[in-house]
């Protein structure tokens, strides 16, 4: 029952196809995050000359495009990111709201939304480390 040189360069091979199928993960990932940037980039110049307030397509534009870079990364075998999901998820929400509110008579309420997001992603980034610190 011992380890022979066969088994060896098995074990090799299989680490050398982990590490080429984790550089294609990393490629697409990084391919689908430059998309949705570009994407997003390009809908924020559009909508800036565009006349009036055009927030709440804003919101649901980006809101849209967060959820599509994860769903393309579903659909690639790339792991998501919950934080984009949910962040998407928000945007699109709030984007809808905004668009519906003339519609649906709902009342007018002003959140300043950078220092909101700003607190969002601080939390994000907190709420791991404590997780870290309980488990040492």
């Amino acid at each position: 029952m011992g380890v022979s040189v066969h088994d060896i360069g098995n074990t090799k091979k299989e680490n050398d196809l982990k590490e080429i199928m984790m550089e294609n993960i990393n490629t697409s990932n990084k391919r689908h995050e430059a998309i949705a940037w570009g994407i997003g980039f390009v809908l924020i110049g559009i909508l800036s000359l565009m006349p009036g307030n055009q927030n709440g397509m804003g919101f649901l534009g980006i809101g849209l495009i967060l959820l599509g870079l994860n769903l393309a990364r579903s659909l690639k075998h790339v792991p998501t990111n919950g934080f984009t999901t949910a962040l998407g998820i928000l945007a699109s929400i709030l984007g809808i709201v905004i668009l519906l509110r003339p519609i649906l008579n709902f009342p007018r309420f002003e959140l300043e939304f950078f220092p909101l997001l700003l607190i969002v992603i601080g939390l994000y980034f907190l709420i791991p480390v404590s997780r870290r610190v309980k488990g040492a």
